[in-house]
């Protein structure tokens, strides 16, 4: 690991100004000189591994409530949730209005990582977490478009059985490979940020950009963090769930994963909510899945029907074209699930 100036923020205001100072201009946010550290389980890693290269991390953990909310701290309204950026994930998954009113996020999070990292990562951070693409991950391969721009992709002709099947290009076919993230976009939530202009909230979906610049994974500006995130209530959130399938069953990440929740009445489907994990580049909602359940009883072949949809546009590259039939299966049996809950 190569040397790095720590330091100590006490408020939202300095921790931006410091991140944004030390940005000489032209770097990504996740290139930057300085960088944001909380629970530090993403970041320590690519630093180990020479990926990222930061001269200083501000530390986060200790900052004031200078904000209405708390930043370490779940809020329950009748109009939904607010999740604070710096909960911890276990503090989350445990959290009893989320395993009763929105088991899909309790879910999510019980299944990624492990129990002693879940205790140290933060919520902020785990939506932020980088790909674990082999060739992103391992400086010794040259060809990386998000390591470095404009080199190439070498998981095209490479091992690419974990890499993403929808919304990727010949530029970057890298997967996101986090859980939480699912959830949150199939329940439509919101993110709020703050940084050096001030506050500002933004749809989660607008988080996480697509793979036409794959050096450029936000839409963080130069500064800025996330500070917590808004769940809206709806009638589809306790009939919800986060199906995982995974080469083990611990410590894993995702082959595929289907993020699902359902207002059904009178057996019909009032509204659905798809969140596609593991074989996407970036947080997936499946939009035109969810249009085709609207109005059905939920048969299997309706599920059958609405996964082709969600994957129309999927395109394999060899290794990973088998992602396109077990995503498409993971979908059927996590709908059938949602639909077999007792809410």
């Amino acid at each position: 690991m190569r040397p790095f100036v720590y330091q100590r923020a006490d408020d939202l205001r300095g921790a931006a100004r410091l991140v944004s100072q030390a940005r000489a201009g032209g770097e990504t946010p996740t290139s930057a000189p300085a960088q944001f550290l909380a629970g530090g389980t993403t970041m320590l890693d690519l630093m180990k591994l020479d990926v990222m290269q930061p001269q200083m991390l501000v530390d986060i953990k200790a900052l004031k409530p200078t904000l209405d909310y708390p930043l370490d701290r779940i809020q329950a309204t009748p109009k939904g949730l607010r999740l604070g950026a710096l909960v911890r994930m276990s503090q989350a998954e445990q959290d009893q209005t989320l395993r009763r009113d929105y088991p899909v996020l309790a879910d999510s999070l019980h299944l990624a990582a492990s129990a002693q990292l879940r205790n140290m990562a933060t919520l902020g951070g785990n939506v932020l977490q980088r790909t674990r693409c082999t060739y992103f991950r391992d400086t010794s391969w040259a060809a990386c478009n998000k390591r470095d721009p404009g080199s190439g992709c070498a998981a095209l002709e490479g091992a690419n059985r974990k890499l993403a099947v929808l919304g990727t290009n010949d530029k970057c076919i890298a997967a996101y490979p986090g859980d939480f993230a699912q959830a949150l976009i199939a329940l439509g939530a919101r993110v709020a940020l703050a940084g050096p202009k001030g506050q500002r909230e933004i749809a989660f979906s607008d988080l996480h950009l697509g793979s036409d610049e794959p050096h450029i994974e936000t839409s963080l500006a130069p500064g800025e963090l996330i500070t917590s995130f808004l769940v809206p209530s709806g009638a589809w959130t306790k009939r919800s769930l986060y199906l995982k399938i995974r080469d083990r069953e611990s410590y894993e990440f995702a082959l595929a994963s289907a993020a699902v929740a359902l207002h059904i009445e009178d057996g019909i489907v009032k509204e659905a909510r798809i969140g596609l994990g593991g074989v996407a580049y970036k947080p997936w909602r499946a939009h035109e899945a969810e249009a085709a359940l609207k109005g059905k009883s939920l048969t299997e072949e309706d599920a059958k029907q609405a996964a082709s949809l969600a994957f129309q546009g999927a395109r394999g590259h060899g290794d990973n074209e088998f992602k396109i039939a077990l995503g498409q299966r993971t979908l059927v049996r996590a709908l059938l699930q949602a639909r077999a809950m007792e809410v």
